[in-house]
């Protein structure tokens, strides 16, 4: 979404995640690097154990809550969980090297070289990448590395100029255009039986932004949370619930206004059990560049450039990683080819998952409801259980 320039100084404002827990009261403590609080519920003697970590990987701060019995195993879990995570983002990871790790940068470096065998979750996860391609008819590509790898460059170029009080650069026509064509699942071979992968064309890579964050939640939210009573993870604005909230109440979590400015949000999801909750919006990892508009990370495979059509899209499903696949997919769509997405998950898999679009009033779509200065539009299976 472009902004004027008067947007710089803003910097980038995170998703309003609004859980809301028991009626507690206690005490806070602390240890190393995290910070947690125990505080007593009023449901059967059960404690609130909170805990929070800034190293788990892929580049967010990871907050845990568990409604327990025991804060020794509440910790252990929580201890748990941030090992899977920052394995997961070893594994996912297409920056960086790991020792004894073959990972996703493992294979984009070979590409046109040579198969790399890889552990299985990133099999799967690959897997499940290509069933979001076909779903969408193309439109969420994790296989148009080369694309968003020109734009990151340019991005963090720029976000570093930004914060210089300089303007950054647009990427030139030429080098969007070749790089948009190194893209394409023929050109990859997946093995499941010797588990490697492996990229034919030398100039194509990975870019797994749009899946790894919510792929790996719900990899721990499966492992880690058939040992707790109830809770949740939040990755970086990935959350998933486990199980109904002790007192009976429901989990609530809030959509956000893209400039942060409102406590509650622009609307609040209220719901009961397990789910994923995940939002891609456009007021993250943008830089403002020459001609003062602002440029963020979710690409339009189409256009070559970032997604204009709204701020957020926040996907409300069972499955953390459907949830990320589906929130970067519908960003780049109207809202109406977004349904189809939506109906063609439904159709292949018999889940359903929901929306919730946030756009200017200027460019709405749908049948929505302005609020605070923006128009939300909520899909049909969210009426009983949003309000604004």
């Amino acid at each position: 979404m472009k902004r004027k320039i008067t947007k710089l100084l803003i910097g980038a404002l995170s998703v309003c995640t609004l859980l809301a827990g028991c009626t507690t009261k206690g005490s806070k403590n602390s240890a190393s690097n995290n910070n947690f609080n125990n505080t007593s519920t009023n449901s059967e003697s059960l404690t609130k154990y909170e805990n929070v970590s800034s190293d788990v990987g892929f580049d967010t701060i990871y907050s845990y809550m568990e409604y327990t019995t025991n804060t020794e195993s509440a910790a252990a879990h929580f201890k748990d969980s941030t090992t899977l995570l920052r394995y997961y983002n070893q594994l996912f990871d297409i920056y960086n090297d790991y020792d004894g790790i073959n990972n996703l940068k493992t294979v984009n470096d070979n590409a046109g070289i040579k198969p790399i065998k890889v552990d299985k979750p990133i099999i799967d996860m690959l897997h499940m990448a290509k069933q979001f391609y076909d779903y969408s008819n193309g439109e969420f590509d994790i296989t148009m590395g080369a694309l968003l790898k020109v734009w990151h460059k340019y991005r963090e170029e720029g976000i570093k100029l930004n914060a210089e009080k300089q303007l950054g650069n647009l990427p030139p026509e030429e080098e969007l255009t070749q790089a948009a064509g190194c893209k394409g699942w023929d050109n990859v071979v997946i093995n499941d039986e010797e588990s490697t992968v492996y990229i034919t064309q030398p100039c194509q890579s990975f870019d797994v932004g749009g899946i790894a964050k919510g792929y790996a939640t719900e990899l721990v939210a499966e492992e880690v949370g058939q040992h707790m009573q109830a809770g949740y993870f939040n990755v970086g604005r990935n959350i998933r619930t486990v199980n109904d909230k002790p007192d009976g109440s429901t989990w609530n979590v809030g959509i956000a206004d893209p400039e942060g400015a409102l406590p509650n949000g622009l609307a609040l999801i209220s719901s009961k059990g397990s789910f994923s909750f995940v939002t891609s919006g456009d007021y993250e990892r943008f830089y403002i560049a020459t001609d003062g508009n602002s440029y963020h990370h979710i690409i339009d495979p189409s256009t070559n450039y970032p997604a204009t059509h709204y701020h957020s899209v926040t996907i409300f499903t069972e499955d953390s990683g459907v949830a990320d696949c589906l929130s970067t997919t519908l960003f780049t769509l109207s809202i109406e080819d977004g349904k189809k997405v939506l109906e063609a998950y439904k159709k292949a898999t018999g889940k359903e998952a929901n929306a919730v679009w946030v756009m200017d009033p200027a460019k709405k779509q749908g049948d929505g409801k302005e609020t605070n200065g923006y128009y939300v539009v909520a899909s049909e299976g969210l009426k009983d259980i949003i309000t604004y």
